[in-house]
């Protein structure tokens, strides 16, 4: 019987030469089998070769499946079109955290815990000035988040169950009292106080837009966009900044370092910076008569431009949170009634086209969850430098989640990637009045 999954051990055989081995390998609950190869090198000497580790399991999770194939996103078995319509964010973040949605009770006394963790220490305000008043909100966000463990030391024991919990708790909570306080450092204006009356995603648009000489009023469909944007964005299983915090979480370091670690890497235009990188498209493609042009590069092989926002790594179908996204994407643009928007008429144009054209739906190339967002995002106000700062926001739940798995896993073990070497053997030190140039 597999120790892991309870089922019959299946082997799976690896032959070089006349030389042959034998590997377990193990089963999922859903999705493909995987070879157990953690014992190939002392049993043959070699190591795989796999960069960008696209073919390799680096750890087990209960948390977030993907079928790219069938456009299938869970979280923890449910799918994400049913969370993103019938729930909440902070609902999502305890089922991400604690394996199941809540009762009635479970999720009042989450909601309060969370609610009441939203302010941060008042220092960290004088910890904000130390930042030029252009510095980008991203690296105000990595700096802040990476500054927590200083002002919340009481919770950075990793082997203590309760500590954990807390930072957490808090992690949820401050992290978007600091990325309101990022945008507004970055335009000049007041810091605003959390207000505990308030849902989480209104009080994180009343703490981006509110200004003390004026009443705010949280509209309640940008809210609702709001909430939804953190849900579709929570947790996308083993990505480059999960990865990271996985990596960061093994060597022990603090959870709230672990996380700065995951916002570090998000800020890569390859990963979190791809919604701004659509919206720049659009600017640069500039008015709905151009679009034809664009169209005919991006179909030609010779020509170095890319249509942005198009297709995905993972889902060779549709990316299921752009449905969800498209629509409330929709929702805020008629709320707001940006139909004269030179920017917005390219973009509902691509994606009409993008919808109907052959080779567009020949190659898989449907808009994803970046291109709507985006869209999403510049109508609600916000500037394209806090694009990852919201991704950051949504995905410090299932950041969370993962390392806490990680941790509380008793196999876990250090990340340690191997290599190929492919430089210099040996070679002697030589004193530099012999060397030869």
């Amino acid at each position: 019987m597999d120790a892991k999954t309870g089922a019959n051990t299946k082997i799976g055989k690896i032959s070089v030469g006349d030389q042959n081995w034998s590997f377990p390998i193990h089963p999922g609950t859903i999705g493909p089998e995987v070879i157990d190869i953690s014992k190939l090198y002392s049993s043959t000497g070699m190591f795989t070769y796999d960069p960008g580790f696209t073919s390799t399991a680096s750890c087990e999770s209960k948390i977030t499946y993907i079928d790219g194939d069938e456009g299938i996103l869970l979280y923890r078995g449910y799918p994400i079109e049913q969370l993103a319509e019938h729930g909440d964010f902070l609902e999502t973040c305890y089922l991400l955290l604690y394996g199941d949605l809540p009762t009635t009770a479970q999720k009042i006394d989450f909601d309060q815990r969370v609610t009441h963790h939203t302010m941060v220490h008042e220092q960290m305000s004088r910890f904000f000035q130390g930042f030029r008043r252009d510095a980008h909100p991203m690296a105000v966000l990595v700096g802040s988040v990476g500054a927590l463990s200083a002002f919340y030391h009481d919770s950075t024991d990793i082997s203590d169950p309760h500590q954990r919990l807390v930072a957490s708790i808090r992690m949820i909570a401050k992290i978007p009292t600091l990325a309101a306080m990022a945008y507004k450092y970055s335009i000049g204006q007041p810091f605003v106080y959390p207000k505990n009356e308030l849902d989480y995603a209104s009080n994180f648009l009343r703490m981006c837009f509110a200004v003390p000489t004026e009443d705010y009023k949280v509209n309640p469909v940008m809210a609702r966009a709001m909430d939804r944007i953190f849900i579709l964005h929570a947790d996308h299983e083993q990505n480059a900044s999960t990865s990271t915090v996985r990596l960061a979480g093994s060597s022990g370091a603090n959870p709230f370092a672990c996380i700065a670690a995951g916002c570090a890497c998000l800020w890569g235009p390859a990963h979190g910076g791809a919604n701004e990188a659509a919206l720049n498209m659009l600017s640069e493609i500039g008015t709905v008569d151009r679009i034809p042009d664009y169209v005919k590069r991006a179909k030609d092989k010779n020509d170095s431009f890319r249509l942005m926002g198009f297709g995905h790594r993972v889902y060779k179908h549709y990316d299921p949170r752009a449905k969800i996204m498209q629509k409330t994407c929709h929702e805020v643009l008629s709320e707001l009634g940006h139909k004269d928007d030179p920017l917005l008429e390219v973009a509902m144009e691509l994606e009409r086209i993008a919808l109907h054209d052959e080779y567009f739906i020949e190659k898989k190339l449907y808009p994803n969850i970046d291109f709507y967002s985006g869209i999403t995002l510049k109508a609600m106000g916000f500037p394209t430098t806090m694009f990852t700062v919201l991704f950051a926001l949504a995905r410090t739940v299932g950041w969370i989640a993962q390392w806490k798995e990680m941790i509380e896993d008793p196999n876990q073990k250090i990340g340690r990637p191997r290599q190929l070497y492919t430089g210099a053997i040996r070679r002697d030190y030589l004193p530099i009045s012999t060397r030869k140039s």
